[in-house]
């Protein structure tokens, strides 16, 4: 059993990172880590104990694929992901990578979102 976060290259996966580590502590179990960008993860970050995973396939592969596919091949009890704050009309938008996370994955998942004053639009 593991809790499984998903971590872009973003100020929401740096978020999502230690919420993660917060839920795997909590609930007594593992805690991976699926690097979602394109260069390798800063080990500074990454809490004692916890496994890092890179994501696999060709650099154009959909984060979604990899995430769903790392679930598959883990025994997963949450998955954490970073989400953006978005206007209205972004909110209309469907596809995002985080939205669609939330609707197609198979366990439950912890939406974490940067507090306002750590908010950058953009």
């Amino acid at each position: 059993m593991s809790v499984l976060v998903a971590v872009p290259d973003s100020a929401e996966g740096t978020a999502a990172l230690v919420a993660a580590a917060q839920e795997a502590e909590m609930l007594g179990t593992d805690l991976v880590i699926l690097n979602l960008a394109l260069k390798p993860l800063d080990r500074r970050t990454v809490p004692a104990g916890a496994t890092v995973v890179e994501r696999s396939g060709p650099a154009d592969r959909d984060p979604v694929d990899a995430v769903l596919d790392e679930i598959a091949g883990r025994t997963v009890d949450r998955l954490v992901i970073g989400v953006r704050r978005r206007s209205r009309v972004g909110k209309a938008f469907i596809g995002s990578i985080s939205s669609r996370l939330l609707m197609e994955s198979p366990v439950p998942v912890l939406a974490v979102k940067l507090p306002v004053s750590e908010h950058h639009p953009g």
